[in-house]
């Protein structure tokens, strides 16, 4: 049982993570980011989604900005210790850390988000998951915003029904076009581990392979 799912947005910012200094977005959508759209709509610790294609309905536009950044967050440890100790400094202030960086972002997205889920324990009632779906995600609820790559780039949604056709993928994009490598997930269960995989552009479509294909690298 897959579902499809719109999502467009003014701006949008998947930061290469090769990119130390200013931040500069991959083409388009990644599959990470993809997944956290869907989650911001339906979670469940029960099942898992499992991003299997990205349609690209507009053609890639970047433009540049400049942001106001904090240039440090509070350590991970300092806040695992207040938390043991019930006390301790957790408080940043942003006058004092304040810096500015330069962002090459995307302009102008528009995605077609196709995924599944797998039930990872609890009743095995995929119908169930999928009909909470399509109802919040017709009904346009969510349980967070989505985003496109940054909290600042919210995201407009919509649920792509059963056997309704899609929209026009423009002219240039009927291409085969290579993106490089791009960032697939994260593997929570060896350390946090980015693996990535080499996105191909086909007609506006992006095929994303399993996350434990030969495809998929470290």
């Amino acid at each position: 049982m897959s579902v499809r799912l719109r999502v467009w947005a003014g701006l949008g910012c998947f930061t290469r993570p090769e990119m130390k200094v200013e931040r500069a977005s991959y083409d388009v959508i990644t599959p990470s980011a993809a997944r956290g759209v869907i989650e911001a709509i339906y979670w469940k610790p029960e099942i898992r989604w499992v991003v299997t294609r990205i349609h690209v309905l507009k053609p890639i536009r970047f433009t540049s900005l400049r942001r106001n950044e904090v240039a440090s967050k509070i350590p991970a440890t300092t806040a695992a210790s207040a938390m043991k100790a019930g006390k301790g400094r957790l408080g940043t202030y942003v006058e004092e850390d304040r810096q500015q960086r330069a962002a090459t972002i995307l302009r102008d997205v528009d995605y077609v988000i196709e995924a599944h889920f797998q039930i990872l324990s609890g009743e095995d009632n995929p119908a169930k998951h999928l009909d909470q779906f399509n109802r919040r995600a017709r009904e346009g609820r969510c349980w967070s915003r989505p985003f496109l790559g940054c909290r600042e780039f919210p995201a407009s949604f919509a649920l792509v029904e059963e056997g309704e056709a899609l929209p026009a993928v423009p002219d240039e994009l009927k291409v085969e076009r290579d993106l490089g490598f791009m960032l697939h997930d994260i593997d929570f269960n060896d350390g946090m581990t980015p693996r990535f995989f080499r996105a191909v552009l086909r007609d506006g479509v992006i095929d994303v392979p399993p996350f434990d294909s030969e495809e998929v690298r470290r």
